[in-house]
């Protein structure tokens, strides 16, 4: 087994770019696996059979195959930003906006961005139902970079990576009809992070064998 954590990831996943944010800023080092959504290896079939990413396997061979509990892990190591103790200290309300882009904000983004995926979907009206919940989030900002102040907060590293993508369904409209300036510096400001950087790295995809990757380098 690996001397490191091993983590099954892919790039444009949003729960795995959140898992990777936690372990950048934690300053965790990982062996990374990129694999192929349309090829994904046994290896990461066998410790986890739901077959999604991320997945974390553990050096004492414990797996954690949920976004948000990876970056409980991460932080619970290493919080020298005090991310987990803000979580912790404001869980309900963070839970609760996790939880709402995690299924109805979710659903809304696929049915705007995937829209022939399903049938009878009118894409304009889940755009729109997407975007009455970034208004909520509008009046939340304030004249802070993220949620809860000046620093990226847990909250923020679970939800931005949904917002960047229904930014991606349609740019034009998001940057220039949305109407939410505070969500949108919010966004931008995130893409165009050190943070994002180091999480967006582009690497081949694992095969057994491969020469190892180590994540964050």
């Amino acid at each position: 087994m690996s001397q490191l954590p091993i983590l099954y990831s892919f790039r444009r996943c949003p729960y795995a770019m959140r898992a990777r944010m936690a372990i950048a800023l934690s300053n965790i080092q990982c062996e990374l696996r990129e694999v192929s959504l349309k090829d994904k290896p046994q290896e990461m079939i066998n410790i986890s059979p739901k077959a999604t990413v991320p997945v974390l396997l553990l050096k004492d061979g414990t797996v954690i195959d949920e976004s948000i509990n990876i970056m409980k892990w991460s932080f619970s190591l290493n919080d020298s930003l005090l991310i987990l103790n803000e979580y912790l200290s404001k869980q309900k309300e963070m839970n609760d906006l996790i939880l709402l882009f995690d299924t109805s904000f979710k659903d809304y983004l696929d049915r705007y961005k995937y829209s022939n995926r399903y049938e009878d979907n009118d894409p304009i009206k889940n755009r729109d139902l997407a975007a009455a919940i970034l208004q909520n989030l509008e009046e939340r900002i304030n004249n802070n970079n993220f949620l809860y102040g000046d620093q990226i907060s847990f909250v923020d590293m679970a939800i931005l990576p949904f917002v960047r993508q229904f930014r991606i369904a349609d740019e034009r409209w998001f940057d220039n009809e949305m109407e939410l300036p505070k969500v949108q510096k919010w966004h931008d400001h995130f893409i165009n992070s050190e943070l994002f950087s180091v999480i967006m790295k582009k690497y081949h995809h694992w095969i057994k064998d491969s020469q190892v990757v180590y994540f964050p380098n």
